[in-house]
């Protein structure tokens, strides 16, 4: 449990959006509403919320599902790319940067009648650079790889949406993550996945095809009370009403809620070594390496290391023909080695096969629509009952 320490902005409340995987809203929209957001409104990749911007602060630190956390600086009805250069000249941009500092902006629109994003992109940037001009004698340079701002702009069938990005980079990034594999699953997803389980610290935790060992760290960091945005940068911190005062105890009182490291029954393992050294390395980075059980081994040879607890696993999606062939052998194998030695445990499965849940020969107490990056899934929930599950 991770109490929240944070003094009140001098600003007025003001609106921001907080954006998400799809299908993980609904648990966004209850994270924000814990750290004190108002007015919380959920869409279907992401939430809407008003509060100052010590709300925004810990949003970046605390929230484990969000992406980013988008602070609106406008909203207008749109007809012609010419209304949205004049909308986005209207914003005093000059008082959120400086002309010594780099900016990217980004488009994103569902059913905009505007023939070209690439074009509004460009018509952003110019009224930006055109209001700095006005302002200062001077512009700001277009940045696109690591900018120091970043606007991003909605379009939707009538209404452009401005705002400043307060996190920068995603807040799924959180730490090095050297080793990884082939689709590594994000961090946030991972969280919104363990959150759906009903996982909760000191609930035996096992992934049996770990990969990069995303759900065993993002489970000992739960544990242990480690605020995700624990050891990065934000996006705030390079604008210009950035409030030291107002973020640094913040920080520092996350950091001394963190309790001390100890073996964890979370357990990973996986049937190659590739994988097992990957998922190794990433748990040595964050220094979770001695309170995780990891090694090689095949599922199908493994046992229940516990009693009951909680499995979550994102298998192989066979995306060769050779794969698919043996993942419609491994499937059915994979239900009855469940049935045998896993009874008491709830079973979760992340895939984007969909004849998956066809093979396993279990029958699923529910499922899921989830999506990792644009591949949509299905998450299904297997309740392990001896003699059941058909």
């Amino acid at each position: 449990m991770v109490t929240i320490i944070r003094k009140k902005a001098a600003d007025a409340s003001t609106h921001f959006y907080a954006t998400c995987p799809r299908g993980l809203s609904e648990g966004l929209a209850e994270e924000l509403k814990g750290l004190g957001a108002t007015e919380v409104r959920v869409d279907p990749a992401g939430v809407a919320f008003e509060g100052d911007l010590a709300l925004a602060y810990a949003a970046n630190l605390h929230s484990r599902l969000a992406a980013r956390i988008l602070w609106r600086q406008a909203r207008f009805e749109y007809t012609t790319e010419q209304d949205i250069y004049e909308g986005a000249k209207r914003v005093r941009w000059h008082a959120f940067f400086g002309i010594q500092q780099t900016f990217k902006v980004e488009v994103a629109a569902v059913k905009s009648p505007v023939k070209s994003l690439d074009f509004v992109t460009l018509r952003i940037k110019d009224a930006i650079v055109d209001q700095f001009r006005e302002a200062m004698g001077k512009r700001p340079s277009v940045e696109s790889h690591k900018p120091d701002v970043r606007v991003h702009a909605f379009l939707d069938d009538k209404w452009c949406t401005l705002y400043l990005d307060t996190s920068g980079e995603p807040l799924f990034k959180r730490g090095k993550r050297d080793h990884v594999g082939e689709a590594p699953l994000k961090k946030n997803l991972a969280a919104g996945i363990l959150r759906m389980a009903g996982w909760k610290p000191g609930m035996p935790l096992l992934d049996p095809m770990c990969g990069s060992g995303t759900f065993l760290s993002e489970a000992a960091e739960m544990t242990f009370n480690w605020a995700p945005g624990r050891g990065r940068e934000f996006g705030f911190e390079k604008l210009t009403n950035y409030d030291a005062a107002l973020w640094e105890p913040m920080r520092e009182a996350a950091a001394a809620q963190e309790k001390p490291l100890t073996p964890l029954p979370i357990f990973g393992s996986d049937l190659y070594g590739r994988s097992v050294d990957n998922a190794r390395g990433n748990l040595v980075d964050a220094g979770l390496e001695t309170v995780v059980s990891l090694k090689q081994v095949n599922i199908l040879e493994m046992s229940a290391p516990a009693p009951e607890g909680i499995m979550v696993t994102n298998p192989p999606y066979g995306v060769r023909l050779g794969e698919k062939e043996e993942l419609a052998k491994f499937y059915p194998e994979f239900g009855n080695l469940l049935k045998q030695k896993f009874s008491g445990w709830n079973c979760y499965i992340l895939t984007a096969d969909m004849d998956m849940p066809k093979v396993i020969r279990l029958k699923a107490t529910k499922r899921t629509v989830l999506y990792n990056g644009a591949l949509e899934c299905r998450l299904f929930e297997y309740k392990i009952v001896a003699g059941g599950n058909r």
